[in-house]
């Protein structure tokens, strides 16, 4: 009978994610020999390779890669016992593993974090910011507890709270001011700066202006709104940002920002997690949290 421990188990996934033995043991905080011989035990307890190595690569052999689905079913069960716990005692205490996306996290996360802090001095956040589809793989995975995005996500195992609907806005340079804010069908006409690929905010800017991606004109795919708003302040093109980004962004560059004719583009952000989580609860109570703090931002005129 194969003897192999928890911690052990926990050592595998994040080298399985990892593919590398020295950030694996960072995530871990343990030392890149003592993962090395804990992996090693590992595979003589269990009598086969879980990885094939080579002095350049490393990948899971195919039963590592069967073990690895069960591994990860294990540890999101023993995670969920231990929230169970949590959730038995009263209030929200505990570490938080946050997830937010990076159109949100730099605007949203400084009022959110403070406000917590005076009203769950108990509650120990962790934040993780990085697109949607990489969060709904750790929020499944159990590597995050809940995560704020935009909605929909049409997952069936993750419960989505919506929070608030904010609009989005256009952003030209300062000389445009006076003129009135262009229609979607007259952005086909100029040269609309996106972020790049993977980002959500990027298919929900394409969606409104009715564009598909092959028939964009050139322009520029950012990494980040603050990007996208220095270039329009260049004079290259136009941008869209979310309206909670447009004080922050708009402050230190020669641009304007208005609102488009009705309808107004719009995205509804919302809180997600496991539908097997069981502190349910306490997440509805975050998401209540979160929304009087987006409801006291500032919001340009």
């Amino acid at each position: 009978m194969a003897n192999f421990t928890l911690r052990q188990l926990r050592y595998f996934e994040a080298l399985s994610r990892f593919r590398h033995f020295g950030h694996a043991a960072d995530a871990c905080a343990i030392s890149q020999p003592a993962l090395s011989v804990q992996i090693k035990e590992l595979e003589q307890s269990l009598g086969v390779a879980l990885f094939e190595r080579s002095a350049r690569s490393l990948r899971l052999t195919s039963f590592g890669e069967t073990w690895l689905e069960r591994v990860r079913e294990i540890l999101r069960n023993v995670d969920e016992l231990s929230e169970l716990a949590r959730a038995a005692q009263s209030g929200f205490a505990g570490r938080l593993r946050l997830g937010v996306i990076p159109t949100i996290a730099p605007y949203l996360l400084p009022s959110l974090i403070g406000a917590l802090r005076n009203s769950h001095p108990q509650v120990s956040l962790d934040v993780r910011e990085t697109l949607t589809e990489r969060l709904i793989e750790e929020l499944t995975d159990g590597r995050i507890d809940a995560a704020i995005v935009a909605l929909p996500i049409d997952v069936a195992m993750i419960a989505e709270m919506p929070l608030f609907v904010e609009k989005l806005m256009l952003v030209r340079h300062v000389k445009e001011r006076q003129k009135p804010v262009p229609t979607p069908e007259n952005l086909h006409e100029m040269r609309l700066l996106m972020l790049e690929q993977g980002h959500c905010f990027r298919d929900q800017a394409f969606a409104f202006c009715n564009l598909k991606t092959s028939a964009r004109r050139d322009g520029l795919d950012g990494s980040s709104l603050s990007t996208l708003v220095q270039m329009v302040g260049a004079g290259i093109g136009v941008t869209l940002i979310p309206e909670m980004a447009v004080t922050v962004e708009t402050r230190n560059a020669p641009v304007t920002a208005g609102r488009f004719p009705e309808p107004q583009p719009e995205r509804t952000v919302g809180l997600i997690w496991r539908r097997t989580n069981p502190l349910a609860d306490q997440f509805r109570e975050l998401g209540k949290e979160i929304m009087a703090v987006a409801g006291a931002m500032d919001k340009p005129s």
